[in-house]
């Protein structure tokens, strides 16, 4: 299930936040390689050239669609110092062995666990759900083209990368302005603010974030079997039956494509149509 490497650090290509990207030479097994590998400082700590490292290398052993990158799991030699005691039990990648503890935006010791004690209402803010994490900036774009400073907020499920760092986009995003913050829910973990579920992601992208209009989609890595149903974007039926429970306004956007060598996402997407008209079981403005 995993496969095993190690390696020695010879080069810090760049970084973004919460990402470090870093060459990695893997002598063995033979021929010796260098790989690109990303390493999330908040996990593992900060690496540095000449550190040894031990890698997952077993996506990219398989030409999976993961970026292409090996993932450091641990520095050996030089561990991270252990992190400071402080409010926060939320654990997020649970039961494994890089299961992280995180202060929860809706917990008891957080600040804001009063405005979200009683909170059950977004009193119709509306919520931009989207099957595929690339969708990010065009809707993003959209808004803000649509609404010249309005408050957007992402919210990322755990369908895909569960560590928001991966994504450049969001960094980007949020440097730009054009994010003003993200909310990690369920087993993702890397936002600005951490909740336990979906809706209290969305309860709190209002509540502390002021936002005007948020956006809710996986993060990078959608998984997909070639079947109606064995995909993760079928998260976005259920982000749309979340938004309405909440009173909130879903509005749905489709994947459509006519360059798409699948037929099965040739005009609108299968995924867009098991999603919005089978999952969902309230209405969607598209």
């Amino acid at each position: 299930m995993i496969t095993w490497r190690r390696g020695e650090v010879t080069a810090i290509r760049r970084a973004w936040r919460g990402a470090v990207e870093v060459t990695v030479a893997v002598p063995h097994p033979e021929p010796a390689r260098e790989l690109r590998a990303i390493a999330y400082p908040a996990l593992t700590g900060e690496p540095v050239v000449g550190d040894a490292v031990l890698l997952n290398t077993t996506a990219q052993d398989m030409g999976l669609g993961t970026g292409g990158y090996a993932l450091v799991i641990a520095l050996p030699d030089r561990l991270p110092a252990d992190p400071p005691k402080g409010p926060g039990h939320v654990v997020k990648a649970r039961y494994t062995p890089m299961q992280a503890v995180v202060l929860g935006v809706d917990e008891q010791d957080s600040p804001h666990h009063d405005a979200l004690r009683d909170a059950d209402d977004l009193a119709g803010l509306p919520v931009v759900v989207a099957d595929l994490h690339s969708a990010l900036p065009a809707i993003c774009a959209g808004i803000h083209a649509a609404r010249p400073g309005a408050r957007v907020a992402y919210v990322m499920t755990d369908g895909g990368t569960l560590p928001l760092w991966f994504s450049m986009t969001a960094d980007v995003l949020r440097e730009s302005g054009e994010l003003v913050g993200s909310v990690t829910v369920g087993q993702a973990l890397g936002g600005d603010l951490e909740a336990v579920t979906l809706h209290t992601g969305l309860l709190a992208a209002r509540h502390v974030l002021a936002a005007d209009v948020v956006i809710v989609t996986q993060g990078p890595g959608n998984l997909g079997t070639g079947t109606r149903w064995g995909f993760s974007g079928v998260a976005a039926g259920e982000a749309i039956n979340a938004i309405a429970a909440l009173g909130g306004r879903p509005i749905a956007s489709l994947r459509i494509s006519d360059a798409d060598g699948r037929e099965r996402h040739r005009g609108v997407s299968h995924h867009s149509l098991t999603a919005y008209a089978r999952v969902a079981l309230a209405a969607a403005e598209v």
